[in-house]
């Protein structure tokens, strides 16, 4: 045995391949050995990348805007490493976006995503297109929150800057960014994060007129986005992007105020139209409700309630109304002039909340949301007895109501019952058995004869009132049928608050 593998040894073939094997695995080993360290020298770049907390820094010096001041030495030499790591963050974000940039090292980043959501499930956030309108307290944590859950591509819009102010919601800014877009911050600081993101920075005001080209298919690409998360808070630009989106099917969740709240355990996820206790959110769904959307909005709210000690608006001082019309205070029209108090972690819960919805829906993780009221039986009810009251106070005044027209309908009912009166009756404050009718007793000239063979009813929404059925047929009897103002029958309190109702109901009309 031994003689043979000696002669195989020294034949010449044998040792032809045996010298083919082993160069072979010294070829092998050097491509490991090149690869490993190439991976090595790239963690260590990403390593170095990140300031030490001795890092020399001055911000002892604060200028007009909130930066440190430029005539200080510390602050010059602060300020030029800032640029030169930005510069490198910025060349390695360039990178990655082109390809150059280990995969292994993304999966890695990501490995706690991944095995939450699946290879599947990542891939499917990896791949998707996401807007946020909006990059304030709110806004800046969805973005951050999104980026570094592995969202592919990015547009973020918002026309306004860092300010000293938003330092204590803010997601990511610094005392070196006030002064800075909140666009172009967000997009530098994260691009250290996650450098395979792509970014859309659009540093201007969402407005309905401009929404077709925001809300454009991704530069290259086709088809609109996956996903809008709406963290606005003007009512004319937040109402113009929900019912744009809502009207062009694209998926959309929208932040209502975090503004006053302290209570993260009363915020909730779901249907607009389940959503109270907020004026921001009260004020929206008016607003859709009077252009035809009353559901199918997702949304961030919370039902904390106000109360005795609790955070409130911040009454304007004496010197600004002296300054002219409060309207006209705004840095843009229906902006608030007013300070509006702010817990620093309450708008992060909100966009985390807006960024993790976003993620289960895209990755198509199972979840739940609270459903909406599903009133719509009630209301019909409602209707039908509203119908009634019409037609007997028509026969009682000698007019034919036979065959009688509303110019109200079912959404007109719930649009009442849930944002004009809020559910209760403006007699008791009860919530169950209700009915609307009419506040005060109409002229003879209410039913339209005009059109032959037509009876049409003048009633218009500002002249009804939310009570029970059994105060509605009281009132029936006692005010309409009577000929009595409704002065004489009810107390002043009651009085006043139907006034005030029926005023914001006029208020709002104009946007029908």
């Amino acid at each position: 045995m031994t003689s043979w593998i000696s002669d195989s040894l020294q034949s010449h073939r044998v040792q032809l391949a045996l010298t083919a094997v082993a160069s072979g695995a010294v070829v092998a080993s050097a491509i490991f050995g090149v690869q490993q360290a190439r991976r090595q020298t790239r963690l260590t770049d990403l390593k170095d990348s990140i300031p030490e907390l001795s890092d020399e820094h001055d911000v002892g010096k604060i200028n007009s805007f909130g930066g440190a001041s430029s005539g200080s030495k510390a602050a010059a030499t602060t300020a030029s490493k800032q640029d030169t790591e930005d510069a490198r963050a910025a060349a390695l974000a360039a990178r990655a976006r082109d390809g150059f940039y280990d995969e292994e090292l993304i999966q890695e980043q990501l490995a706690r995503n991944r095995v939450f959501l699946t290879d599947e499930g990542l891939a499917k956030l990896r791949g998707s297109f996401v807007v946020v309108v909006g990059c304030g307290g709110v806004g800046s944590h969805a973005v951050a929150a999104l980026a570094r859950s592995g969202t592919g591509r990015l547009r973020i819009i918002d026309f306004d800057q860092v300010t000293l102010s938003s330092l204590n919601r803010h997601a990511v800014a610094t005392l070196a960014d006030v002064g800075a877009p909140k666009v172009a911050c967000l997009r530098k600081r994260l691009e250290q994060v996650a450098p395979w993101t792509r970014f859309d920075a659009r540093n201007e005001l969402f407005a309905g007129k401009d929404a077709e080209r925001l809300l454009a298919p991704w530069e290259g690409e086709e088809g609109k986005p996956d996903f809008v998360v709406d963290a606005i808070d003007n009512i004319e630009s937040k109402v113009e992007l929900l019912e744009y989106c809502h009207r062009n099917d694209i998926k959309v969740i929208s932040s209502m105020g975090a503004g006053c709240k302290s209570d993260p355990t009363r915020v909730f996820i779901g249907d607009i139209s389940a959503s109270n206790e907020d004026p921001l959110s009260r004020a929206t769904r008016r607003r859709l409700r009077l252009k035809g959307v009353k559901d199918g909005i997702a949304c961030v709210y919370s039902q904390e309630k106000p109360g005795p000690g609790k955070a409130q608006l911040l009454p304007l001082d004496e010197e600004e109304f002296a300054k002219g019309k409060v309207g006209e205070l705004g840095v843009l029209p229906d902006f608030r002039v007013r300070i509006l108090p702010v817990l620093g972690t309450m708008p992060a819960v909100f966009g985390l909340c807006a960024a993790n919805h976003v993620m289960l829906e895209l990755a198509g993780y199972p979840h739940d949301y609270l459903p909406s009221k599903a009133r719509e039986k009630m209301y019909d009810g409602m209707l039908a007895l509203l119908q009634g009251f019409e037609e007997r106070l028509a026969r009682s005044m000698g007019i034919d109501a036979q065959g009688l027209r509303l110019p109200v309908s079912v959404d007109d009912v719930g649009y009442l019952v849930e944002e004009v009166f809020h559910g209760r009756s403006v007699v008791s404050g009860l919530g169950s058995r209700m009915a609307l009718v009419r506040w005060r007793s109409p002229s003879a000239e209410f039913v339209d004869l005009s059109v032959p063979g037509q009876r049409h009813d003048r009633l218009k929404l500002d002249e009804l009132v939310l009570m029970t059925k059994d105060e509605a047929l009281k009132h029936e009897k006692e005010v309409l049928k009577a000929n009595k103002r409704p002065e004489d029958v009810y107390s002043i309190e009651v009085v006043e608050l139907v006034t005030r109702r029926l005023d914001e109901e006029t208020y709002y009309a104009k946007y029908r």
